[in-house]
């Protein structure tokens, strides 16, 4: 069961990702806003040429040669070491997912639809947000080697 688990990640983050995208571009139109918690949450429609939360605008080709290197290196990383730690499996998947589905907006609309909007941080979608969660995860299972290589066998 574990050997589906990252293509199963993979596939609902860019599933998800792809139908958020899709209901904004048909729901809002560019640079509109509804809140949907008043003072806390808008969506609101961005084409972020940058990178996630859109830093770096203009960096196209970087982008697409960060995300290919990326998606590379996790489908040779699943195939050659085979992970089996569910957690691993599930950050590299998150980060999967989140690299495909940023990469589908670039390639056929040369920007990325951004739309989460809680005011004080810039505007993001879900594969941002898998992006961010998988990283979070990569930190705990490297973190979680570094207390067992020093204090034992830990939980």
């Amino acid at each position: 069961m574990r050997r589906f688990l990252l293509p199963a990640v993979t596939l609902a983050v860019v599933i998800a990702d792809q139908l958020s995208k899709y209901a904004v571009r048909q729901s809002l139109a560019p640079s509109s806003s509804i809140p949907v918690i008043p003072g806390v949450l808008n969506l609101t429609h961005v084409l972020n040429p940058g990178a996630a939360f859109g830093l770096l605008p203009g960096g196209r080709t970087l982008f697409f040669a960060a995300s290919g290197a990326v998606i590379a290196f996790i489908i040779v990383y699943y195939l050659r070491v085979r992970p089996s730690s569910p957690i691993l499996l599930t950050a590299l998947g998150l980060e999967l997912g989140g690299a495909i589905g940023n990469l589908i907006d670039r390639s056929t609309a040369g920007v990325v639809t951004d739309f989460i909007d809680f005011r004080i941080y810039p505007v993001f979608n879900l594969a941002d947000s898998a992006i961010v969660v998988g990283l979070m995860l990569l930190a705990f299972v490297v973190l979680r080697v570094e207390w067992r290589s020093r204090l034992g066998d830990v939980p």
